[in-house]
């Protein structure tokens, strides 16, 4: 079971400038579907074969998650490199758990954790 979304809008309030600002976690920009803007969201991301992996904590309704899929891209900025990012889709535990670090796998277990988002890196993307 995802956090509350509740809390969520407290995190994005609160925490995530927090964070940005110490840049003590990796940063996931995406566009607003409905304003166009720019948003910044600090988060753990997992690098995977071809891409990266996001444990949704608050379920893939929050806010960051739905623009995400709207616009079909964002840009990650980890380990002083930004990466652009694309063919984002939401999958279940038996994709992601595989590639997830054994050390990740500890909160999604037990904060029962379902879904997870998974993206391509622009330059792995079959050209067509």
């Amino acid at each position: 079971m995802p956090m509350p979304l509740w809390w969520g809008h407290v995190n994005k309030r609160i925490f995530n400038p927090m964070s940005i600002r110490r840049g003590s976690y990796p940063v996931l920009t995406h566009v607003g579907r409905t304003s166009g803007r720019a948003y910044r969201t600090p988060l753990d991301a997992f690098p995977v074969p071809g891409g990266y992996l996001f444990i949704l904590v608050y379920g893939s309704r929050s806010d960051w998650v739905r623009n995400i899929l709207a616009t079909g891209h964002a840009r990650l900025h980890a380990d002083g490199k930004d990466i652009d990012l694309t063919a984002p889709r939401i999958v279940g535990r038996d994709e992601a758990f595989p590639d997830l670090p054994d050390n990740a796998q500890r909160a999604p277990r037990l904060l029962r954790i379902t879904e997870f988002l998974r993206m391509d890196t622009a330059d792995t993307q079959p050209s067509g």
